[in-house]
């Protein structure tokens, strides 16, 4: 472990501060510092996207991300989605069709399809299978995934290709 530093950065809205070595990962810092355990541990070298948060709105694995690379920046986790009450679209659409089976993947699939959408917000079924193709669920619940991004669609008001 390194020497400590504070590291200075937004987490869903919330300006936070933590004093620990810059080089911890993001996925530490988030679950043992913040209490935020939707963000999960996979195989921690950035292969699964159990870890995916969004950064500045772009995704990135949390697992393979020093601390240090988000001083100054915003990070959403899944935490971060809803709106009170309110679920995120992509959230409500996960949950309405029950695209998950252990759920262990289920958090970094939302992060994921959120920052697909964000960046494509009517894809091709195509283009989600490439935009999600950095998860990967063991229990392959693929095809009910690709269902709920396109029902997300549907529930924030835009169209299917």
């Amino acid at each position: 472990m390194g020497a400590e530093a504070t590291v200075r950065f937004t987490v869903n809205g919330q300006a936070r501060e933590v004093a620990t070595d810059p080089e911890r990962t993001l996925l530490d810092v988030l679950r043992e510092d913040l209490g935020l355990l939707g963000t999960k541990y996979g195989c921690g070298e950035g292969l699964c996207g159990a870890c995916s948060v969004l950064v500045e709105g772009r995704r990135m694995n949390a697992c393979r991300t020093a601390v240090s690379k988000v001083e100054g920046r915003s990070v959403v986790t899944v935490e971060g989605l809803a709106k009170g009450e309110a679920l995120h679209p992509v959230q409500e659409a996960f949950l309405e069709l029950g695209a998950y089976q252990c759920g262990f993947c289920t958090a970094g699939m939302i992060v994921s399809a959120v920052a697909l959408l964000d960046a494509n917000p009517s894809p091709t079924d195509a283009e989600i299978s490439a935009g999600m193709n950095r998860n990967i669920c063991r229990c392959c619940s693929y095809p009910k995934i690709v269902k709920a991004v396109r029902r997300a669609v549907e529930l924030a008001g835009g169209g299917v290709r």
